[in-house]
């Protein structure tokens, strides 16, 4: 089974697996294809985080796939261009973090790949060579971004072929990207993206266009294995990635509300959504005030995820009224005043299931949508911008530092119960991948809903997304006008959004039923997706 937010890219993953290939090959065939079709959100300019468990596992697998800062990119670079305050979100400036994605591919399928390297990429090549219909979302974030994408001529060349955003069903042909995909394909990860004439292209056009990567970044980059995170929840074990992800809030907020029976409160209530909210409130305390590279940054990472900690905090929810976000303290402090910038940023998050068990869990993104808007030279690659999230404030824990690696709001989960994957799952959306997260757990494990139940549930969103100067309380219009209501009477500055709002996340899993030997897939209509199984 595999699910993803777009129906080609689901169907790319569900070919290769017909064709013997394991969940790590349909995951990447998976990517591959959404780097295309979903350029928006994903691309070879991005980042990815994998989670792998079952079949030739060993216990739950972890690949960090994230590139550091470039080797010149100082604060002092950022100063001397004029930038004081803040690295700039968009342009040239923007993109000056390695690119980790296809390094990661390489680590996965050299452990877990069945098929030949070259042959997973045969979908992604030909829609970018002979064009795919535009989706719903690609439609929408084509006229958001018609300002962005016109600041640069080759975005522009690309994404605005007609000198306009495309509609739903136009043709978009990425004919530079079909030659860079298919120059991968037959080269292999290292010398087809890293290390060839294709990094050449992208350290030449990058350095002429402002960005301080070069070609040693490129080349000297390797993404790692590394070890997962996790915490209990209801007799299931759930893991995440370590920082440089927020991994550790969404665990926390499992800690929170293991103190409470939230099956008591019922699905879709005021006492449902109050308590969630509030314990999403205390546990992005503790995540805004250390979240960095553990290499930088030495993070209480087990006094973070105690048990007991989750007791001590768990004081700080009122049961009928709201605090405002930023009247919660961490409960440690890092010891700087530092100010913090609230995440945001687009992902697209996917999974996959073979016929031997193993099961993946990734993510993957450009950070903002389009991400830095610069297009690497003639490669077709949009270079991502999460460097940009770094801070220029020296004492801040997410300082910029060459060779550091920066915040990700990107963490893809996985569900363990006595040792075995019980569910893959995840969402794009920023601050709101753990709201959603919790959500789509809460409702499976207390409340019994099925994935694709818990997946169009009503959902909502705490906090700043996509530059949004407030933290509202984004409630989706289909909850009951009473339970609006009542949780603005307790104190939550209540925002009503559409009835499946995209910002909102596009959320996939797959649920193991190891007793009866059955995958349960589900995709979200909030995007452009599907789960597909045979």
């Amino acid at each position: 089974m595999v699910s993803s937010p777009h129906y080609l890219a689901s169907a790319s993953g569900q070919d290769a697996l017909r064709r013997g290939g394991s969940a790590v090959d349909a995951a990447i065939a998976i990517n591959a294809t959404l780097c295309v079709v979903y350029p928006h959100m994903a691309g070879l300019g991005g980042d990815a985080f994998w989670l792998i468990a079952g079949g030739s596992a060993k216990g739950v697998e972890a690949i960090e796939a994230s590139g550091p800062a470039a080797r010149l990119a100082t604060r002092d670079f950022y100063r001397g261009r004029g930038h004081a305050e803040q690295i700039p979100m968009r342009g040239p400036l923007a993109a000056l973090t390695a690119p980790g994605a296809v390094d990661g591919w390489r680590l996965a399928h050299e452990r877990h790949g069945k098929l030949p390297w070259k042959d997973l990429f045969a979908d992604a090549i030909a829609y970018a060579r002979d064009g795919m219909a535009i989706s719903r979302s690609l439609a929408d974030w084509l006229v958001t971004d018609e300002a962005i994408l016109n600041n640069d001529k080759d975005m522009a060349r690309i994404f605005l072929p007609k000198g306009r955003p495309q509609r739903d069903g136009e043709t978009l042909v990425q004919a530079d990207l079909a030659r860079t995909f298919a120059f991968l394909a037959e080269h292999g990860p290292r010398e087809g993206f890293y290390e060839g004439p294709i990094a050449q292209e992208m350290a030449r056009s990058l350095e002429a266009q402002g960005s301080p990567l070069r070609l040693d970044d490129l080349t000297g980059y390797r993404a790692r294995w590394a070890q997962p995170i996790s915490t209990g929840y209801r007799g299931y074990e759930v893991f995440q990635l370590p920082p440089s992800t927020q991994g550790f809030a969404a665990l926390q907020i499992l800690n929170l509300l293991e103190g409470y029976d939230v099956k008591s409160w019922g699905n879709d209530t005021a006492a449902y959504y109050h308590h969630l909210v509030e314990a999403i409130k205390v546990a992005f305390a503790d995540r805004d005030e250390w979240l960095s590279d553990p290499a930088h940054v030495d993070i209480p990472l087990e006094r973070l995820l105690s048990k007991d900690y989750a007791d001590q905090r768990r004081k700080l929810i009122d049961p009928v009224a709201a605090r405002p976000f930023d009247a919660i303290e961490p409960g440690i402090s890092f010891g700087s005043a530092a100010k913090r910038q609230a995440p945001s940023g687009d992902t697209v998050y996917f999974c996959a299931a073979d016929s031997d068990g193993l099961v993946v869990s990734n993510i993957q993104s450009i950070y903002h949508d389009f991400g830095a808007a610069v297009v690497a030279g003639d490669t077709g690659i949009v270079m991502q911008n999460r460097g940009s999230f770094f801070s220029l404030d020296a004492s801040h824990p997410n300082s910029l530092e060459p060779g550091k690696r920066t915040f990700h709001t990107i963490i893809p989960a996985m569900l363990m119960k006595d040792g075995r994957p019980a569910l893959a799952y995840g969402t794009m959306g920023g601050e709101g991948q753990p709201q959603t997260q919790a959500a789509l757990l809460t409702r499976i494990i207390d409340f019994g809903f099925n994935v694709q139940q818990a997946i169009e549930a009503p959902r909502w969103l705490m906090g700043r997304t996509w530059g949004t100067a407030s933290r509202d309380l984004a409630l989706e219009a289909r909850m009951p006008d009473e339970v609006k209501r009542e949780l603005r009477l307790r104190g939550h500055p209540v925002k009503i959004v559409d009835g499946w709002d995209g910002t909102l996340g596009h959320a996939q899993a797959i649920r193991i039923d190891h007793e009866n030997g059955t995958y349960e897939g589900g995709a979200d209509p909030r995007g452009d997706g599907i789960a597909l199984g045979f």
